[in-house]
C-alpha cells in the first residue's frame, strides 16, 4: 500500500509500505479522505519531534470504510462508512478516573503519537470508530474530526440561543465555532483581519469585523448595548488576542482560550477580576462532541463544500501542506485512494 510519511526536516514523501492485518480488537479501514490541520503543520514544522517517530504516517481528519475487522470486534462490519475519535486514553489515570479521559494525563493522540491516517489502509482499534450514515458523504465526512473540535469549544463556553458570541480568528476552526454557535441559536461576530477570510464568514451567516484600526470593544459594547459578549471564544492564537479577549466580555461573561499558544503569553487578569470573568481552557473533544458534528454535517447544518478549498491526491501531500503554511487554503482534503501519479 502507499502512505505520504513525516520523515522529519519539513519533509514528507509517499512509499510503497507493507500493509498489516489488524490485530485483536482492532479495524482496518480503507481510508478515502484526510483533512491537513494547524497540529499537523507543527508536526511539519518539527514542534512535535519528541513525539512522532519517523518515518510515520501522521494525520487524523479522516474519513473511509471498513476494509476488515480484527478478532473479537462486534458490532462494525466490513463496508461501514467511519471516522476515527483518535484518542487513545490509558483509562487509569487521575483523569481518566474522573471521567476526562479526552484529556488523559497519558494520552496517546493518533496521528501523531501513533501512525496516523496519512495511508491506504489504517489499522485502529475498534472502540476509537465512530459510525457514519450512509447519507453522509466521505468528503464531507472527513471535517468531522475538526467540527468536533467546535462543537467541544461551544459546549465548554455554554453557548446559548440569544447570547452575544465573538469568535476572535476566522481561522477553519474560528469558523467552525462560528457556525455551531450560530446553530445554536446565538448571534455571533467574527473578529478576523483578512478580507477573504471575513467574506467566507459572512457567506456563513456570521457578522464579521476588521480589527486594524478599530476600537474592537468599543464596538462590541455598542452590539451588546454596552454589556459585552457573552462568550468570547480566543482563536488567533497570538499574544494580542489572548490579552485583549477579555476586554470584549460582558460581567461575568466567559472567555474560553481554544487557540494552542506554544509560549506563555500574557493576559489581563485584573479584567478577569473585575468584571468576574470565567477563563475556559477548551482542548480536544469528547465522544458527544464527535455525534453532534456527524448529525451537523448530514443534516446540512454546516456548508462543507464552502469550507474545503480543494482536495489533492496523496502524492501532493507536501505541496498541500505548503499551501496551508502561507495561508493558501481554508481547509485541503487528501485523497488516499486516488489516481496513482
Amino acid at each position: 500500500m502507499r502512505a505520504a510519511q513525516y520523515r522529519g526536516e519539513h519533509r514528507i514523501t509517499v512509499d510503497e509500505v507493507a500493509a498489516t492485518e489488524p490485530a485483536a480488537g482492532q479495524v482496518q479501514i480503507a481510508v478515502a479522505y484526510t483533512g491537513i490541520c494547524g497540529t499537523d503543520l507543527h508536526v511539519l514544522h518539527g514542534s512535535m519531534d519528541s513525539r512522532v517517530t519517523t518515518p510515520q504516517s501522521i494525520g487524523h481528519e479522516m474519513s473511509g470504510t471498513i476494509a476488515a475487522v480484527g478478532e473479537g470486534v462486534t458490532g462494525i462490519a466490513v463496508g461501514d462508512q467511519v471516522t476515527v475519535m483518535p484518542l487513545d486514553a490509558c483509562g487509569s489515570c487521575p483523569a481518566c478516573e474522573a471521567g476526562n479521559g479526552h484529556v488523559c494525563q497519558r494520552l496517546n493522540f493518533v496521528g501523531i503519537d501513533s501512525p496516523g491516517s496519512l495511508q491506504e489502509r489504517w489499522n485502529v482499534d475498534a472502540s476509537l470508530i465512530v459510525p457514519l450514515p450512509a447519507s453522509l458523504s466521505l468528503r464531507h465526512a472527513a471535517l468531522v474530526e475538526p467540527l468536533a473540535v467546535a462543537c467541544h469549544d461551544v459546549a465548554r463556553g455554554r453557548v446559548a440561543a440569544g447570547e452575544h458570541v465573538v469568535v476572535v480568528g476566522g481561522g477553519p476552526i474560528g469558523q467552525l465555532i462560528a457556525l455551531v454557535a450560530r446553530a445554536t441559536g446565538a448571534h455571533v461576530l467574527v473578529v478576523e483581519p483578512n478580507a477573504e477570510r471575513r467574506a467566507l464568514a459572512e457567506r456563513l451567516g456570521a457578522d464579521t469585523l476588521d480589527p486594524i484600526g478599530a476600537d474592537v470593544p468599543a464596538i462590541v459594547d455598542e452590539r451588546t448595548g454596552g454589556a459585552g459578549a457573552d462568550v468570547v471564544f480566543e482563536v488567533a492564537g497570538v499574544a494580542a488576542t489572548a490579552l485583549s479577549s477579555p476586554h470584549l466580555a460582558r460581567v461575568r461573561g466567559r472567555v474560553v482560550m481554544v487557540a494552542i499558544h506554544a509560549q506563555p503569553v500574557p493576559i489581563d487578569l485584573h479584567r478577569v477580576f473585575w468584571r468576574e470573568l470565567e477563563l475556559i481552557g477548551a482542548r480536544v473533544y469528547e465522544r458527544a462532541d464527535f455525534e453532534r458534528a456527524v448529525d451537523l454535517l448530514a443534516s446540512g447544518q454546516v456548508p462543507a463544500d464552502e469550507l474545503i478549498t480543494r482536495v489533492v491526491p496523496l502524492d501532493d501531500t507536501q505541496a498541500a501542506f505548503e499551501a496551508l503554511a502561507v495561508g493558501d487554503a481554508m481547509k485541503i482534503l487528501v485523497d488516499v485512494q486516488g489516481a496513482r501519479a
